[in-house]
């Protein structure tokens, strides 16, 4: 599904899978990672996290929202930039501030909005980030509960998931995955 006139016009869509049996959709809010989702990136774990939600979306029944916030709301371009960066020793938020942008620079509200228009105002939400919890909160979203992501951890992801855990309070357990 695809929608205009949301509070952010950009161009987002929502795949619809499996059946939800309890009323309650599960949901993943996933933001574009053009290097992950489609060219398979070490260097994240969006890739993984896709391919993950569409398998248990597909059984749970529930939502995809796939959201245009390449780079966390930088922009493609940038966050090549900021690879760069990062071959410096930066960690991925610290290279965002490097090109004068915020750590973070995504908002959820037209997730809230597609999901209205969707019929849904309670969710089950699939993530390890405790902010999209929180903004999703913020603009109305009852989120019943959260579960969690896979960790997909390897030797070229290490330090975005822990720059992750320790800055933006991911609930990542690096220790198991070791």
């Amino acid at each position: 599904m695809t929608f205009r006139g949301l509070v952010d016009g950009r161009e987002h869509l929502a795949l619809r899978l499996g059946t939800v049996q309890d009323g309650v959709p599960l949901v993943r809010v996933h933001s574009e990672c053009l290097t992950g989702d489609v060219f398979g990136s070490a260097r994240c774990d969006c890739g993984p996290q896709l391919r993950e939600a569409l398998r248990m979306i597909d059984t749970a029944g529930g939502l995809l929202l796939y959201l245009r916030q390449e780079g966390r709301g930088i922009g493609l371009y940038n966050k090549l930039d900021a690879y760069g960066l990062q071959d410096r020793g930066l960690d991925t938020y610290e290279a965002n501030r490097a090109l004068g942008m915020g750590e973070d620079e995504r908002d959820y509200g037209a997730a809230a909005q597609m999901l209205r228009a969707l019929g849904h105002d309670e969710i089950d939400l699939l993530t390890n980030n405790p902010v999209k919890c929180e903004q999703l909160r913020r603009y109305g979203i009852r989120v019943r509960r959260t579960v969690a992501t896979g960790v997909f951890v390897n030797p070229h992801n290490t330090g975005y998931l822990t720059a992750k855990v320790a800055r933006t309070s991911h609930t990542i357990r690096l220790e198991e995955s070791a």
